[in-house]
């Protein structure tokens, strides 16, 4: 795994059901050697809008006109792809970016380049704090907060994968 880069990426979602809610922005940070080599940002246009959970769609900042020229998930996915090959993805909470993830490449018949393996960074601040001090959250916000990492946009998805790589860097030096 030391060879591959890391692919840090959080996706905005219309709801909490990767099979009937739909992905709407997607943000990715491509990092090798431990650098950015490449950061990604797409809004993606719903479908099914009428479908969505309203206080989702509240979290995510999500309004008619920030969309206008947001592209369609396939063009999303074809974009993501060209950064992402053999790249492992880390996520905060990666069980839920990758459902809905697989399950957009499912429905367009692309198919997801990234390596197999995939780091989930409440996982490891979980491994690595858990009994330590006061943790009792580890929400994106609560261990930013915790690390003093600025998340200026939160629920904006090129900001939440920002954040998760300023965590990750935290995480690895304890």
């Amino acid at each position: 795994m030391n060879n591959h880069k890391l692919i840090f990426i959080d996706i905005e979602t219309t709801g909490l059901d990767f099979t009937q809610n739909e992905i709407i922005e997607i943000g990715a940070v491509l990092v090798s050697d431990g650098e950015i080599i490449k950061e990604f940002e797409c809004k993606v246009n719903p479908i099914s809008i009428q479908n969505s959970n309203p206080i989702s769609l509240k979290i995510n900042h999500y309004n008619k006109e920030d969309w206008q020229d947001a592209v369609s998930l396939p063009e999303a996915l074809e974009k993501l792809l060209e950064i992402s090959n053999d790249a492992i993805m880390v996520a905060h909470n990666v069980a839920f970016d990758s459902q809905f993830l697989d399950y957009a490449f499912l429905n367009t018949g692309l198919k997801n380049n990234m390596h197999y393996h995939k780091l989930d960074t409440i996982s490891i601040a979980y491994a690595k704090l858990h009994g330590m001090g006061d943790m009792q959250k580890y929400s994106l916000r609560s261990l930013c907060e915790q690390f003093q990492i600025e998340n200026k946009n939160a629920h904006s998805a090129l900001s939440d994968a920002r954040a998760t790589y300023e965590l990750y860097k935290k995480l690895m030096l304890m």
